[in-house]
């Protein structure tokens, strides 16, 4: 069994949304998608999906996307992106979910000895823009980081590495690290895969191992929209 990741799916098939505005590469997106997943992904494995699912603004809008999610091989687990404003009440999103597919919110996995943690993150201190209102979310995603990474830690008779799963990069536009940074070397994290990033602003990206923890960008393309193996 493999562990992969990918993220910013931004699929719309109940919404007239094409990606193609955002360049030649997202043109039909979900055929290379699809194609690239069956390629690389078998029915044992997991595969994280850092955020930004569907364009969809209303959970029933959202149901053909996590099906197309949810037929692909393996065992799927889904943060929420900024993008996913359908994603509200995890009791009724619990309820829509297909099969193997598992929402990720204050909780964790643990899949084959490793933990499975996570939460969407936010905006970092010190980015353009950053304000009051930005700090609030940022330590409430905080606490959720805290709260999944806790509950692992008290799992009995459980072992392993932890990987997290976060939507935004846990690092400013200047590369600093944040907080999510020093919480994930508090738990002894090895491993953290991220989206969010597209065009231009992959440039920011912090990818490879930093301080003991190896930063993975997934957003799909970044990844020429395939899975990328993880563990």
């Amino acid at each position: 069994m493999s562990i992969f990741a990918i993220g910013d799916l931004h699929l719309s098939f109940a919404q007239n949304k094409p990606m193609d505005i955002f360049g030649a590469n997202w043109i039909k997106h979900e055929e290379k998608l699809l194609a690239n997943w069956l390629a690389t992904v078998s029915d044992e494995d997991t595969v994280l999906l850092t955020g930004d699912h569907s364009w969809a603004l209303k959970l029933d809008e959202a149901k053909p996307d996590l099906e197309f999610i949810g037929q692909l091989p393996g065992t799927k687990i889904l943060i929420k992106g900024n993008h996913d404003l359908w994603w509200q009440s995890i009791t009724k999103l619990k309820q829509v979910l297909p099969t193997r597919t598992l929402p990720l919110q204050n909780n964790h996995y643990y899949i084959e000895d490793t933990f499975i943690c996570g939460t969407r993150g936010w905006v970092c201190p010190d980015d353009e823009n950053f304000t009051s209102h930005d700090f609030k979310i940022y330590q409430r995603e905080l606490l959720r980081l805290e709260h999944s990474l806790s509950s692992a830690t008290k799992q009995a008779n459980a072992y392993g590495d932890i990987i997290v799963m976060l939507h935004y990069p846990p690092f400013n536009s200047r590369r600093e690290p944040s907080s999510f940074v020093e919480l994930m070397q508090k738990y002894e994290v090895k491993t953290c895969v991220y989206g969010h990033l597209h065009g231009e602003t992959q440039r920011y990206a912090v990818t490879g191992t930093v301080q003991g923890i190896t930063y993975y960008l997934v957003a799909c393309d970044y990844t020429n929209f395939t899975p990328v193996l993880i563990k």
